[in-house]
């Protein structure tokens, strides 16, 4: 990469992960609430947080600990010992301990763990919780024993599409960020849907970051997904949301693809808003789009942002939203640890605040 590269793309990671949070806290003061109510209070849809300070839920919460879980995963191969899979497992149980305890237990595990604000309850899935829950004590890496697919595996799996391009021809393949968004959304969600939603997120994000048109990245994500053993509940809702896409933008359309509680909805919803308004100067008409309807708000913003933040870099996020989302310091704190790991090798980190485990 050279360097107007690299700034290219550390401004799309950060505008993937600041625009989910931005999404997110939009969403949230709204979630289950009618779109009957929602545009009797915001006829132009949710366009402004609803107090001073954007409250982030689970989703973010959760993508945050799945960027963690990558960097100190990355920071084993310095060591020597590989990428693997389970240390983002072990991420998400530390996500967990943020749910169950009132604030950090002291144990030395990295820096994210000992953030206070993150030890609130933000109506974080069931799934997660139970899944994770179960597995303690058992090791990383264990695939979830349940059948569910909610959006709760696609809505942390941006940060897999964010790896550089290089690092993904040098080291691993083209299939590396949707395979392990796939494995890793397992960790919880046992239904084949929940898992390769996600993979379809991150290989939506990967096309993006290589600098791919939103309208080809989907085209890039169905063809990860073609030829795959139980896609098609994945696949038809990705095709729908293009084809309503072209008819324009309504919330009409938009819940006709569902609530965005499983992830096949949340993932085409998303998808949908994003292509309605793909334009730099659109960000926040597609979050408000993705937003104002009567089902899971929160997650749905999430997604969109991901996909719009890492289309047009943080630049072009709403500039008084990014400023107020609850969190910015410590999420571009780890998304700047984040590039710096994975474009100049985890040597450039303090291994103190990402141990490889």
């Amino acid at each position: 990469m050279v360097l107007t590269d690299i700034a290219t793309y550390s401004s799309r990671v950060r505008g993937s992960i600041l625009g989910g949070a931005i999404g997110d806290a939009l969403g949230n003061p709204v979630e289950f609430s009618s779109a009957e109510r929602i545009h009797r209070d915001h006829p132009h849809g949710v366009r402004t947080f609803a107090a001073a300070i954007g409250e982030i839920t689970d989703d973010t919460q959760m993508t945050m600990f799945t960027l963690e879980g990558m960097i100190r995963a990355h920071v084993r191969t310095e060591r020597g010992i590989g990428f693997t899979l389970g240390v983002i497992h072990h991420a998400y149980q530390r996500w967990l301990d943020t749910q169950e305890l009132r604030k950090p237990s002291g144990e030395r595990d990295g820096w994210l763990a000992a953030q206070q604000w993150l030890y609130a309850q933000r109506s974080p899935g069931g799934a997660c919780l139970s899944a994770l829950k179960a597995s303690k004590g058992k090791g990383f890496g264990i695939p979830a024993d349940n059948n569910k697919r909610g959006c709760g595996g696609v809505m942390r799996s941006a940060p897999f599409g964010l790896v550089p391009p290089r690092v993904i021809e040098e080291n691993v393949n083209e299939d590396w960020p949707f395979e392990s968004a796939v494995t890793c959304a397992g960790y919880t969600h046992g239904h084949p849907t929940g898992q390769l939603a996600a993979g379809a997120l991150a290989a939506i994000i990967q096309h993006i970051v290589a600098g791919g048109r939103l309208e080809t990245a989907v085209d890039f994500a169905l063809s990860k997904l073609q030829g795959r053993p139980d896609t098609e509940q994945t696949i038809r809702p990705l095709i729908e949301a293009c084809a309503l896409a072209e008819a324009g933008p309504s919330v009409e359309r938009l819940e006709s693809l569902g609530g965005g509680f499983y992830a096949e909805e949340a993932l085409a919803i998303a998808v949908y808003a994003a292509l309605c308004f793909p334009d730099r100067a659109q960000v926040l008409d597609g979050l408000a789009l993705a937003v104002s309807h009567s089902g899971d708000s929160d997650s749905t913003g999430s997604i969109c942002g991901n996909i719009l933040g890492a289309l047009h870099g943080v630049e072009a996020l709403p500039s008084d939203l990014a400023a107020r989302v609850e969190g910015r310091g410590t999420i571009l704190e780890l998304v700047d640890d984040f590039v710096a790991s994975f474009l100049h090798g985890p040597e450039a980190l303090d291994f103190d605040r990402y141990p490889g485990w």
